[in-house]
């Protein structure tokens, strides 16, 4: 069975079309249970996301900041496992009919055999795959099995990759190129959003990829500034955070319908502003 890159691609494509940004979800599998993460997916695309992409929990997730790391330990003591990341795809996908991806770090893929992964993601219905930790030079075997299921493979590129090895990176990506920004991490907010614009244009320099910017991003205001220079918003700890402060998994669930919302209106205003 052939995956979903084509929606992903579409997808990407028709809020170009609408002169918008698209807004990306991300949500960890597994939390705050299976089937509470299932439902925390279905709500986002509600409120408006248009794409989302579901975290393999990780027992070191490296590059993931405190609030994504408790979701992920909330997720791993409740003994999620692979084939619990992919029924998550597989019923998101099912019930909306939009593009869902797994962001993952390498070693749990390399560990599960990857032939095997990415004929179980493309049988869920996965669009592809967000590898951050995954070295282009090193992805030449990831690449041959995506392609053959008809899988994205989303590198991630941060500003201080210099042109060449974006050039290289975004060569052997597809889908899009997540951008990663500081903002609202590290230095004042102006400097910052400066520095993921220059990213996103010295990306864009590189490949007619999608460039959708993520890290940092936790409310519209940032959303409407980001939507204003990247073909994409990513958003993951804000929503995380909103399933954490719930008093119990219903309100959650309308937390994050209620942010996908918020987010939506944002990206559209940005855009509007922005392009």
């Amino acid at each position: 069975m052939s995956g979903n890159i084509r929606l992903l691609n579409d997808t990407l494509a028709a809020a170009k079309e609408e002169g918008r940004s698209a807004l990306i979800a991300y949500l960890p599998a597994g939390f705050p249970t299976v089937d509470g993460g299932i439902e925390a997916v279905k709500a986002a695309f509600e409120g408006g996301a248009d794409v989302v992409e579901v975290g393999l929990p990780h027992s070191d997730p490296v590059l993931d900041g405190p609030v994504i790391q408790t979701a992920d330990d909330i997720a791993l003591r409740g003994g999620v496992k692979i084939a619990d990341v992919l029924r998550t795809v597989r019923d998101a996908h099912a019930a909306t009919g939009k593009p869902v991806l797994v962001m993952t770090y390498w070693n749990p893929i390399d560990r599960y055999g990857v032939e095997r992964f990415t004929a179980e993601l493309a049988e869920a219905g996965g669009a592809g795959c967000i590898l951050p930790d995954l070295p282009v030079q090193e992805s030449a075997l990831w690449r041959e099995h995506a392609a053959k299921h008809d899988l994205a493979t989303v590198f991630v590129v941060a500003p201080s990759s210099r042109d060449e090895r974006l050039a290289t990176i975004t060569a052997a990506g597809s889908g899009f190129v997540y951008a990663a920004s500081l903002m609202g991490v590290t230095g004042t907010r102006a400097s910052v959003g400066e520095q993921a614009a220059e990213l996103v244009r010295r990306t864009r320099a590189t490949t007619d990829l999608p460039v959708c910017v993520g890290l940092g991003v936790s409310n519209a205001e940032q959303a409407t500034e980001v939507a204003g220079f990247a073909d994409g918003v990513i958003v993951g700890s804000a929503f995380v955070q909103r399933m954490l402060d719930a008093a119990d998994e219903t309100a959650g669930l309308a937390a994050v319908r209620d942010l996908a919302g918020e987010l939506a209106r944002g990206v559209r205003k940005g855009s509007s502003q922005g392009r």
